[in-house]
Formats: C-alpha cells, structure tokens, sequence
C-alpha cells in the first residue's frame, strides 16, 4: 500500500506588528477588550506590496533551509486561500514560476479557514492513489487587504502568514490516520466577501468587497457542530482522546476555542493555537500552530495530532496523523 508522509514545514509572517494598543488609536476599542474576547494580542501585517504569493514563497524558501530539501522535483503544488493576488491566475502557478518547478500540476483550493486541512486532505489522496510523488501544500492568506478597519467587531481579528509543508510518498507506512470533511451551506450568509453575486441563500449582501462576518452566529454553529465532528473521526479510526497528543484546531478566537476543548473534555494545555501573536490567519493558522509547535519543542516525531479547521461555507474539516518529519538541518529563522 502506498503511504503519505508530511516530511517538512516552513512557515512566514510578515515583519509590520499590529498591536491592540495600535488599534485603540483606529478604533473604538481597548487592549483589554480585546485579549479578554479573542485571546489575540498583536497580528502581523503585509506590506502594501506584499500579496498572498510571496508570503508563500517565503514560507516555502523557510522549508527548504530548514530541512534541506529541494522543490524542482514537485508534481503538485496546491494553496489554500481565499485572498490570492488576483482571482486568476493561481497563486500556485504564480509560485511555481517563482520556484522554477517545471514539470508540475498547480492548484488553488477555496475552503476558507479549513482549506490547509482540505489541501492535506487532497495531498495524501492524490499520493495514496499512485498518481504523484511529492506535493507542496501551502495555506496563506492576506486578510489585511480584504479587513474593515472601521469595524471594530472584525478588524481585531485578522492578520496575515503562511504555512507550507511537504507531503511525500513513504512506501513503508501511511501518517494519515483519518478524516472528516463537512459543509452547511445554509449558513453561508454568516462569513463572506461579496463577489460577481450579491446575494446568497435569498439574501442581500453588503457589498464592501471587503469581509463581512457575524462572529456571533459563527461561534454558536462551531460550538454546536465541531466537537462531534471531532468524535465521528475518533470513531473511525478507533482512537480515544488520550490516544492524541495534541489538538491543533483553527485559530479564530481563544474563546472559540476553549468551548470545544471543554466539550471534548480535552486540555487546553495540549491544544496548540497561533492566534496570541498572529490573529486568526485563516489557512494559515493551522501551520502555524504545528509550527511554534516544533519550534518550541512540544511537537515531536511519533506524537499524533489532531488537525480541525473551520469557517465560511460554512465548510470544515478534520485530520488526524502522525508526525513523522525529517530532521531539520538548520535552525529556523525567529518569527
């Protein structure tokens, strides 16, 4: 049986910090406030020419540093964003053509913020089938561009990053232990950015081109619906909670997140987040969780980590593997 293994991770963020106390000066809003009803304290950036592209780029040069590893010999690239540099071309042929990879399918996945599970998810079926060898998954986004910082209720939020990994055929075992994908497009009026369309479920939207979001009704279906979601794929693959070392779900809100642990009965000490120092960075924040994860010594070859990521569709996926990368050669750069 042909296996799939994640054997590498680089991750990005841009270098301009936006605190709370720089939003006190933009918004009605408080320090305070805002740590006691996301957990977030500071997000990063992109600059004003700085787009979804080469935030990807970055985090894939941070890859190949790290873990010595090469990407000429790719067959897939695929990035999951909802803020690519244009509507087309891909971001993924816009990187491909940055990487030099000459001989490779590209891809762009919209599933929101669980898109970098969505692309995994992708990534080992089209290893796991025989058809590739070695694909890139990446999950960025730019959120700044796309943030309303005249609403007080959203732009605390949202900050921008990148996260890619390497997913490779392993003959010898497959990482990928099991899954979870779901959708409730009736819910889909709850998070979005108007396009070509401007009204959804019979719906008139707000038509800022900009996000639009009711955290309050967001927050009430993640609630409702992730944790058993979360227990359908402990079912499948007859694992107990107990049984996974660490719970990496989508970094939306600190608040978000504590009900689910408190759900699952799971411990808030074994959940990774990214949020505290980099906002919600949709597709990202995955990544980056198992990033500072590594780079902090917690995550360790052999654990077994719980992957869930949520958002607007209202679409959402789930993941358990087995981290098994390679070693890294160099230290990574400090984010």
């Amino acid at each position: 049986m042909l296996g799939a293994r994640i054997t590498a991770i680089g991750t990005y963020v841009p270098e301009r910090r936006l605190t709370n106390f720089d939003l006190e000066q933009m918004v009605d809003t408080s320090n305070d406030w805002i740590i006691q009803r996301t957990g977030i304290h500071e997000r990063r950036i992109a600059r004003p020419d700085e787009f979804t592209s080469d935030l990807c780029v970055s985090a894939v040069n941070d890859l190949m540093q790290r873990y010595n590893k090469t990407v000429e010999d790719v067959d897939m690239i695929i990035v999951a964003t909802s803020t690519p540099d244009f509507p087309f071309p891909s971001v993924s042929s816009i990187i491909q053509n940055r990487l030099n990879i000459s001989q490779t399918g590209a891809i762009d996945l919209s599933a929101a913020c669980a898109g970098f599970v969505y692309a995994l998810h992708t990534a080992n079926s089209l290893i796991s089938s025989g058809l590739h060898k070695k694909i890139l998954v990446i999950g960025a986004d730019s959120l700044s561009k796309v943030t309303d910082y005249t609403d007080r209720s959203t732009c605390v939020l949202f900050g921008d990053g990148a996260g890619a990994v390497l997913v490779e055929r392993d003959e010898l075992s497959n990482d990928f232990i099991g899954f979870h994908l779901g959708s409730d497009g009736s819910g889909a009026q709850h998070v979005y950015r108007s396009g070509l369309s401007k009204m959804v479920n019979g719906i008139e939207l707000i038509d800022t081109q900009l996000l639009v979001q009711n955290g309050r009704e967001v927050f009430r279906w993640v609630v409702r619906n992730v944790p058993d979601s979360i227990r359908q794929i402990l079912k499948k693959t007859q694992t107990t909670l107990d049984q996974v070392d660490w719970f990496i779900p989508h970094s939306a809100n600190l608040r978000m997140i504590e009900p689910i642990c408190e759900k699952l009965n799971y411990p808030m000490e074994k959940t990774l987040y990214s949020l505290v120092n980099f906002g919600n960075t949709s597709a990202a924040t995955i990544p980056l969780a198992l990033d500072l994860g590594i780079r902090e010594g917690k995550v360790k070859n052999g654990d077994q980590v719980l992957m869930y990521g949520f958002g607007s569709g209202l679409v959402h996926a789930g993941q358990l593997l087995k981290i098994n990368f390679d070693e890294q050669v160099t230290a990574p750069a400090e984010l």
